[in-house]
């Protein structure tokens, strides 16, 4: 059975509607920190209703709206999700430095991994050279988007993963 996974990052307070129609035919949804705000948490709505939400680095209380800053709880540091045919971390990335050996760090960080999910450079980049598989699926807000609102679907089963890059123009 195929089971397709939205991944999205860096909306800073506003998810793209159409990044969201996508995230609602898709089954689970992937957020990789920078959310924003709890509206965005509650827009992400994949069709069985798993969201996995990680904290970036401006997920901080002075940065989110006062009555809402109670559902930063909400936001892991980092996790781990189990899917078939292997497992996917997620963290936001902003620690991972220097960026130009960011891929191969996140590598020898999660050798266990079959795909690492990250955010914050709000460039879409698909990285498949190498187990495992390193994902940033850009900007799907209006921030600094380097083109258009964009996200990754990966579509997972025992045996195969394919993903689609997806950006909004």
């Amino acid at each position: 059975m195929i089971k397709t996974i939205a991944i999205i990052s860096d909306t800073h307070g506003y998810l793209d509607s159409q990044i969201a129609a996508k995230i609602r035919k898709c089954d689970i949804a992937i957020h990789a920190g920078d959310v924003g705000n709890a509206q965005v948490m509650e827009s992400i709505q994949p069709k069985s209703g798993q969201v996995y939400l990680v904290r970036g680095n401006n997920d901080v209380a002075a940065k989110w709206p006062n009555e809402q800053k109670d559902r930063l709880h909400e936001l892991q540091e980092s996790l781990t999700l189990e899917v078939p045919g292997g497992s996917i971390v997620v963290i936001h990335g902003h620690k991972q430095n220097p960026v130009a050996a960011r891929h191969a760090l996140l590598r020898k960080r999660y050798p266990f991994a079959r795909a690492i999910v990250y955010g914050h450079s709000h460039r879409l980049c698909i990285d498949q050279e190498e187990l495992p598989w390193v994902l940033n699926p850009g900007a799907a807000g209006k921030a600094r988007t380097f083109g258009g609102p964009s996200c990754i679907i990966l579509h997972v089963s025992q045996n195969s993963w394919y993903l689609d890059s997806i950006r909004i123009t």
